[in-house]
């Protein structure tokens, strides 16, 4: 069974929002912490830090109650430059509202970002 580090931050993150609890641990890789660092950037999550286990470690996440849904997408479709706005349609309820997280050559960023700088990439996430 294949790991899917990012899946399960994701749900974890999910139903520790929906329960009302203010803080999860997540199973870490570097993927995980580029997602996080947005999420802390858009004031989706409180903080985070990394904490070094005897397994690679993991992020310790203080949550606010800012997120509605979240999750992976999956397959990891590709986006051109100029397909955001149909992307955006699609994963989150509005214009404005939420983000969509790509991996572009300019590295894990979201949809606004992606628009600016004007780049395609592949999806990863979305969160609301």
């Amino acid at each position: 069974m294949a790991l899917d580090l990012l899946g399960d931050a994701m749900n974890t993150i999910k139903t520790h929002e929906m329960a009302g609890v203010e803080e999860c641990t997540v199973r870490a890789s570097k993927l995980v912490g580029e997602i996080l660092k947005l999420f802390k950037e858009y004031g989706y999550v409180k903080e985070y830090e990394f904490v070094e286990g005897a397994t690679g470690g993991h992020y310790k996440i203080k949550l606010g109650g800012f997120i509605n849904n979240c999750g992976v997408i999956k397959p990891r479709m590709p986006v051109k430059k100029n397909e955001w706005a149909k992307i955006e349609q699609m994963y989150i309820p509005g214009v404005g509202v939420g983000l969509v997280v790509a991996s572009t050559p300019l590295g894990v960023i979201t949809n606004r970002e992606a628009e600016k700088q004007q780049v395609g990439g592949r999806l990863l996430a979305f969160v609301y």
